[in-house]
Parts: C-alpha cells; sequence; structure tokens
C-alpha cells in the first residue's frame, strides 16, 4: 500500500471513530460488525468517487446498484443462517439493519433512500399488509431484489393529511377469476419508482370509504410516470409523479392484511425508525466531511481547527449526532422487544431531523465559501437534509403525534 492511499485509510478510520464517540458499534456483533465494513469498503471505494456529478447531474448512479445488492446487506446469510429461502431465515437484528441504514447516509442521503425504498418502505408494506400466503410468496423475492417495489402513498395535494384526504380510488369489479379492481388517480414524490417492478399503491375503495393497498406492475396500461425535475435536495433520487387512469388489478394482488387507515399507520410507525437512523447518518457524514476540511484548510496561518469558535461549533455537531444515535438506538431495541408507538418513532423522526438540520448548518458554516461547493461534500450532506427533515412526517406533524400522547388531547384539524 502506498503511502498516500495508507494515510487516506488512517484518517478516515479516525474519522469513522471520532463520529461514533462513545462506541456505539460495539453493540453489534463481530458478524455484524464484518457485514457494515464490507458495505463501508464498497461505499468509499466505489461510490464516493461519483457522488459529486451525479448529484449535480440529478441522476443516479445505476452502476452501484446492482453491486449495493450483491452484497446482500438485507438479510445477510452470515447474521440469518443458511436458510433456502430469504423468508426461512432468522431476520437480522433490528440494531443491524439500523446501522446498516446509516452508514449509507453517512455517504449519502440519496444512496440510503434508495435502499430503504426496497429494504424499508416496500418490505415493510409487505411484512404488514400482505397475508401469510403473500408473504410466502413474495418476501424471499423482496429481500434479493428480483420483485423491487416502491411505497406510494403521497399524493400531488394530500401530503401531511393523507389519512383523511388521500383521493386516489380503487372500484371493485366482481368477476369468475375472483374480481378486479380498478384504481383511478396520482401519487407523487415516489422514490425509486422508474425502475420499480411493482408500486404499492393505497387507495380508497368506494364501497365502503376505507383504505386499500395494491400492488400494481409499473407497466400496466393505465400507468405514467413522470420524473420529477427542478429539486434542491435528493437530486440523485429520482422521484416520480404518477398517474393511475383506469389500471386494472386482481384481487390477488391486493394487500389483503391492509383495510383501513389504521393499517397504513402500523407501516409508518415502523418506517419512520427507518428515516431518523438515515437522519442520523447524515449528520456523520456532515460531521466527518467537516472535520476533514477544517483539519487541512488553512488560514490566517494556522489550521481552521485550531480556532475557538470553530471547535465549539464541531462539539456541537458532535453532541447533536450522539445524542441522535442514542435516541435511534433506544428506539430500535423497544422495536425490537416489541413495543411499537407512534409517538416513539414521531420523537425519534422529528428530534434527528431538527438536530440533523442544525449540525448540517454548522458543518456548511465551518467550511466557509467552500462549503456551498460539492467538493467538499459538506453541501451536498446540507441540501439533501431538507429533504429528509420533511418526508415519513414534517416536524409539525410528529410534535402533535407526541402533543397528543402527552396530554390525551389530538391537536390535528378535522
Amino acid at each position: 500500500m502506498g503511502t498516500d492511499t495508507a494515510r487516506e485509510t488512517t484518517v478516515q478510520e479516525r474519522l469513522y471513530s471520532v463520529a461514533d464517540w462513545y462506541d456505539a458499534e460495539s453493540l453489534l456483533t463481530t458478524d455484524e460488525r464484518r457485514v457494515l465494513a464490507r458495505l463501508r469498503d464498497f461505499l468509499d471505494a466505489e461510490a464516493k468517487p461519483l457522488l459529486a456529478e451525479y448529484w449535480e447531474r440529478g441522476e443516479f448512479p445505476e452502476q452501484l446498484a446492482r453491486p449495493l445488492i450483491d452484497l446482500d446487506l438485507m438479510e445477510p446469510a452470515e447474521l440469518t443462517g443458511p436458510g433456502a429461502e430469504g423468508a426461512e431465515r432468522t431476520p437480522a437484528r433490528g440494531i443491524y439493519q439500523g446501522f446498516r441504514v446509516f452508514e449509507l447516509a453517512r455517504t449519502d442521503a440519496s444512496l440510503a433512500t434508495w435502499y430503504t425504498a426496497q429494504a424499508g418502505l416496500f418490505r415493510t408494506a409487505i411484512r404488514v399488509g400482505a397475508s401469510a400466503e403473500q408473504q410466502a410468496r413474495w418476501m424471499p423475492r423482496v429481500i434479493d431484489f428480483s420483485l423491487k417495489g416502491v411505497f406510494s402513498l403521497t399524493e400531488p395535494e394530500h401530503g401531511s393529511d393523507i389519512a383523511g384526504g388521500l383521493s386516489t380510488t380503487a372500484r371493485f369489479e366482481a368477476d369468475p377469476d375472483g374480481g378486479t379492481w380498478v384504481l383511478d388517480g396520482a401519487k407523487r414524490w415516489i422514490g425509486g419508482a422508474s425502475t420499480a417492478d411493482v408500486l404499492a399503491v393505497f387507495a380508497r375503495d368506494t364501497a365502503d370509504g376505507q383504505v386499500k393497498a395494491f400492488l400494481v406492475d409499473r407497466q400496466a396500461a393505465g400507468v405514467s410516470l413522470e420524473k420529477i425535475h427542478g429539486k434542491t435536495a435528493l437530486r440523485m433520487m429520482q422521484n416520480a409523479h404518477i398517474t393511475l387512469t383506469g389500471v386494472r388489478v386482481p384481487e390477488s394482488m391486493r394487500l389483503h392484511n391492509v383495510n383501513s387507515f389504521k393499517d397504513v399507520a402500523a407501516m409508518l410507525r415502523a418506517m419512520r425508525s427507518d428515516v431518523a437512523w438515515i437522519a442520523t447518518g447524515i449528520q456523520a457524514g456532515a460531521f466527518e466531511a467537516a472535520l476533514s476540511y477544517v483539519t487541512e484548510r488553512q488560514q490566517f496561518g494556522r489550521p481552521l481547527g485550531s480556532f475557538q469558535l470553530v471547535q465549539e461549533k464541531l462539539a456541537r455537531m458532535l453532541g447533536n449526532l450522539t445524542a441522535s444515535l442514542s435516541l435511534v438506538i433506544r428506539l430500535t431495541e423497544q422495536q425490537a422487544s416489541g413495543t411499537y408507538r407512534d409517538q416513539d418513532s414521531a420523537l425519534a423522526k422529528m428530534q434527528t431531523s431538527l438536530l440533523m438540520r442544525e449540525t448540517v448548518a454548522l458543518a456548511r458554516e465551518v467550511a466557509g465559501g467552500n462549503g456551498i461547493t460539492l467538493a467538499t461534500d459538506v453541501a451536498r450532506f446540507h441540501a439533501d437534509a431538507e429533504a429528509v427533515y420533511s418526508y415519513e412526517g414534517t416536524h409539525d406533524i410528529n410534535a402533535l403525534i407526541i402533543g397528543r400522547a402527552l396530554t390525551g388531547n389530538s391537536a390535528f384539524t378535522r
């Protein structure tokens, strides 16, 4: 190994160590750390050199997709046993899954969002919404990515008010084959839709007014996808506006355990923890980029990192990151024990996102004018954080979920 390469490795290892101030990674098993090291090596060697270019172009580096899938990260064989099919393995521990998201996000928010679209959102839709027979048929294909899907809930006119405002409709038509559903409406901000096999679409049953869920073939007649342009955050992530016009879906492709918005809420309760891990990982990436910059950058004949005001900002960033990591770890431990509460996942998403917003702003600040350039990495984290701050429940919506649990009174408007 050459001197420059060895020095780069040493610096990178130190950054990882400093960012995990209380050594939270020690909670992982040796095998779990080995899998995550495999991911980290791939991200450092293959992904990082591409990120600035593809972020600026607003395109996803598709050449990373298959290698990421081939890393076998969702249910790694060395962690889950040698089951013949993915669904027969013992599931990987929640703490491993959280750190997997963290590693992706500390490299890039779009990569983390792309991976969790399958491993988090779509998998949760199947795990929570599908019947036992449907799960047996689909889950192995979800785990190995041979069935790629996306979670299609948000609509052009309904985001925070989706529970009561969801307007995509589903109309049932009886037939000898078990019946067919006809879907009409639109979905928006659906990340990864253009490369998915199926869209997990949530629609309101015209007969009973309840929300149902369907796996819709992306190439089915009546399905139209349009890429959303002009984004200033998550530019690499390909978000789509989806129009559904008379789309016919067989009853066998309806998720049989989704029969009201309460069932959808159960999915959101589980998925918000992934977003909290993403918000925490973004803080790690921004902090590491800022620390690296102020260590190397010279001003007034001294490293930037030697100035008191810069050190104070670094300390605040590390405090935010460490507090966030502690929060998501405890939430993950609770969920692993079977405790799933809306207010718990809402608190984690709200607080980690709030701290993330401050952390990336401080990172941009200590990098000065260079902090708005992609060359430092700081600008990418700073911009991408704004998308994460809003999705899977805005700050205000999550605060109201927590407030309802605290007071027993709902402040949501009707």
